[in-house]
């Protein structure tokens, strides 16, 4: 009788394990993407002394590439949920390095992010913590400072109808390298991560938008190296290299003594950086937008005030909103270098940068899907630009396109862009302190982009997009002649891409 009873309550166990598991409501989402590209990069390369900042730049003129994004909810309540998001590629076909070669085997899934969601009982406090999105406010371009997936903790609350606050603390770097004082022979990982922290305020009303925010970052000094050596000197940056460009002057510990690149100081303690931002967007005059940001930020280095960084960049855009599209205007101003390596940068310290720049579609970051971009940069720091766009035109059902133009230059000093050539640096592989194309004043380039998006079906979308860049760059040491003799070439590319989203 005790076994049946045993027995019993065992199953009864079971079930109601099962029934609990059953409560569990699982939703799926996700995308795939076919992207075939044609085109090329462009030829802004050492023999230039510009350096070209699109990381494919080794990529064929042609290649067909494809990427598989797929995100599973485990929604327990309104106040308790999981989320894991994984990411299939990029992957291009016939490489076997990212599994698209014959056999197919590569091993080329990521999780892309890993987060749960909770509320603490009886409040309205949102709390999401893991590896997640995290994009500081922006109404314009995206944000140049963080838009990334990192880990972290964010924190929400709803006062009012009208006003928030969101607090967050984001450790995008920790135990990357070998860093170790002492000529190398001890603490491995010692100081070497990066915390930020933020605060953020969204404003709404009737018709606008207002969030002021700011954050404040601390880096050890071996976040992005690996170890002192014998002479106690810094090493040569190794890890992190979009984090590390957008952190540190042009040529980084290069500008310490002007030949040595490990530097000949050492670094003891954390740099200290912060940002404060605004940013505003008005559609109460509809069918009227006017939209804007504004972002200040500064890296203060305590051994080192030759790798300090600060500078701010200001965006705006003007819209008008028609029934067959939406005309508009935009434009930018970031602060540039001066012409003294001694005294660090003057440019926008800035770090995450996996941002849908809402400008650009090619100079810069813009491209939703998988496609040549970034040619200029993944930040708009130290550059300049104004434009037009004609965004959602229609004449056709389901089928909408968009042209813009954007003539741009650079706000750096034409001296320190002689300095740099001169050291050696030609910004082509994410060198310190060049997260973009290294533009001066005496330099200039035009883009131009036309997008056609079908909708076929509700959830499937055929995207046809056109984008040429062309640039006029100062001489900076090197004869015309010689110059034109190295196969200059202008940036452009075709891409077609099939987009399955449910």
């Amino acid at each position: 009788m005790k076994k049946i009873a045993t027995l019993v309550l065992a199953a009864g166990l079971v079930l109601s394990a099962v029934t609990g598991a059953q409560a569990i409501d699982f939703k799926a989402k996700g995308q795939w993407i076919m992207s075939f590209d044609y085109g090329q990069g462009g030829s802004f390369n050492n023999d230039r002394g510009w350096g070209q900042k699109n990381e494919d730049a080794g990529q064929d003129q042609f290649e067909a590439l494809q990427r598989v994004r797929l995100q599973l909810d485990a929604v327990a309540s309104e106040a308790l949920s999981g989320t894991v998001y994984f990411e299939i590629g990029d992957q291009v076909w016939g490489n076997a390095d990212k599994g698209g070669a014959l056999g197919a085997d590569g091993k080329v899934v990521e999780v892309k992010r890993a987060y749960i969601d909770w509320m603490p009982p009886a409040t309205d406090l949102k709390v999401r913590m893991g590896i997640q999105g995290i994009a500081l406010p922006s109404f314009t371009t995206g944000s140049m400072v963080l838009n990334d997936d990192v880990a972290g903790i964010v924190a929400s609350y709803q006062f009012t109808e009208n006003v928030g606050l969101t607090a967050l603390w984001a450790r995008p770097y920790n135990d990357n390298g070998d860093y170790r004082t002492n000529g190398g022979n001890e603490r491995k990982n010692y100081m070497d991560n990066m915390d930020a922290f933020a605060l953020i305020l969204p404003m709404k009303f009737d018709g606008i938008k207002v969030t002021p925010w700011a954050m404040y970052a601390a880096m050890g000094p071996g976040a992005f190296g690996t170890s002192y050596n014998a002479e106690g000197r810094y090493p040569t940056y190794s890890t992190n290299g979009y984090t590390r460009a957008g952190m540190y002057p042009a040529g980084g510990a290069l500008h310490r003594n002007g030949s040595d690149a490990n530097g000949a100081k050492r670094i003891g303690d954390y740099t200290n950086a912060w940002w404060a931002g605004l940013t505003g967007d008005v559609t109460m005059f509809d069918p009227f937008r006017f939209a804007w940001d504004f972002t200040y930020g500064s890296v203060d280095n305590p051994d080192e005030s030759r790798l300090n960084r600060s500078g701010w960049i200001l965006s705006g855009l003007f819209e008008y909103k028609m029934d067959w599209g939406i005309p508009g205007i935009v434009a930018w101003y970031a602060s540039g270098d001066n012409g003294n390596p001694a005294d660090g940068s003057e440019r926008m310290p800035g770090f995450g940068y996996n941002n849908t720049n809402g400008f650009s579609n090619f100079a810069f970051d813009g491209d939703p899907y998988i496609a040549r971009d970034a040619v200029i940069g993944h930040s708009m720091a130290g550059t300049w630009g104004v434009g037009a766009r004609v965004k959602d035109m229609s004449f056709v059902e389901n089928l909408k396109h968009t042209f813009r133009v954007n003539f741009m230059g650079g706000t750096n000093a034409p001296r320190m862009g002689r300095k740099l050539m001169d050291a050696g640096i030609y910004a082509n592989s994410y060198d310190i302190g060049m997260e973009n194309l290294y533009m001066t004043t005496e330099d200039q380039a035009l883009e131009l982009g036309l997008t056609n998006s079908y909708q076929m079906y509700e959830n499937f979308l055929v995207n046809l997009e056109a984008s040429y860049l062309t640039l006029w760059m100062e001489d900076r040491g090197k004869s015309r002649a010689a110059l034109e003799g190295k196969d200059y070439r202008d940036a452009w590319n075709v891409n077609l891409a099939f987009v399955y989203s449910f």
